[in-house]
């Protein structure tokens, strides 16, 4: 299984935080692989170490992989979640309330954007 985080908005517009696994197979010598998934872009990004993003929903649905330095983001409803290095993230409140995201480290942050 390979986890993920999914961030979503309900009926309500609330942003939530949804732990989700994905399966893997095994294949032999090439390791253990999930299904295919179709994906339309990648998107390369860099913040400055200073970012602070206020309540924003995100442009589409995507996938955010953390490349170097962690995340703080809280939910409309308040709760809050740290993502490290490596994570992976399935953002899907495209409406809504939306969520908050800041840089946990005083450092320049790269990811990976790969829009589904």
């Amino acid at each position: 299984m390979f986890p993920i985080t999914r961030i979503f908005s309900d009926e309500s517009g609330e942003s939530h935080f949804e732990d989700v696994m994905i399966p893997l197979s095994d294949q032999g010598e090439i390791g253990f692989l999930s299904e295919s998934h179709a994906v339309k872009n990648i998107i390369f990004r860099e913040v400055l170490p200073s970012y602070d993003y206020d309540f924003h929903n995100a442009p589409q649905h995507q996938y955010i992989i953390l490349l170097d330095g962690g995340v703080e983001i809280e939910t409309s409803l308040g709760e809050k979640r740290s993502f490290k290095t490596g994570d992976i993230l399935l953002v899907e409140d495209t409406t809504g309330k939306g969520h908050k995201t800041k840089n946990l480290e005083t450092k320049t942050r790269k990811s990976i954007f790969i829009t589904i």
